[in-house]
């Protein structure tokens, strides 16, 4: 049996920049399309998954954090000032007043189909390649932002994996943000 190596450089024509994210974010708001224009920055902001947004509450925007529990593990995401404002706003034009924010209009939480379609609908009126636009791209350039500014990889870590194996965690943030040149 061949053994594959994890490839961890991504190719860079399926990277999501600033400028591209910018676009969408842009894009969203041109459309009307208010849950995807906060939930675009939400995730931008936050580095967090799809299936993380139910974790982002009224409750937690008064706290400034929020706990995000999977698989028996749990970790604190610090929810920016500017993020907070955003999201009370959001709050207000669409009365939610407590429990998630991001919600279908039956009231479940959103999906990452849902989410991923949504996102595929915004490419050709902001020029962005399809290929570049999914969602976890958005917590690939999370990393690669924060990283860039902090240059710690130890922090990252606590802000994109949840804490199970130590330096394996390292490791793995390390697969977020490398780059052939530096990592």
């Amino acid at each position: 049996m061949e053994r594959r190596e994890q490839q961890i450089f991504r190719e860079e024509s399926k990277e999501l920049n600033r400028e591209d994210y910018k676009k969408l974010v842009r894009e969203a708001k041109r459309r009307g399309n208010q849950r995807l224009y906060y939930l675009l920055q939400t995730l931008g902001t936050t580095g967090i998954r799809v299936s993380e947004l139910s974790s982002i509450t009224v409750e937690g925007l008064k706290k400034q954090s929020v706990r995000i529990h999977s698989k028996g593990k749990e970790r604190v995401v610090l929810l920016p000032q500017s993020l907070v404002v955003l999201l009370r706003v959001y709050c207000s034009l669409n009365r939610i007043r407590q429990g998630a924010i991001f919600v279908t209009k039956a009231g479940k939480p959103v999906d990452r189909r849902n989410v991923w379609a949504e996102m595929k609908k915004l490419c050709a009126g902001a020029g962005v390649e399809e290929s570049k636009v999914f969602p976890h791209n958005l917590r690939h350039l999370f990393a690669r932002c924060y990283y860039e500014k902090e240059k710690d990889l130890v922090r990252l870590a606590d802000y994109v994996i949840i804490r199970e194996r130590g330096l394996l965690s390292v490791r793995m943030a390390g697969f977020f943000v490398a780059k052939k040149e530096n990592i």
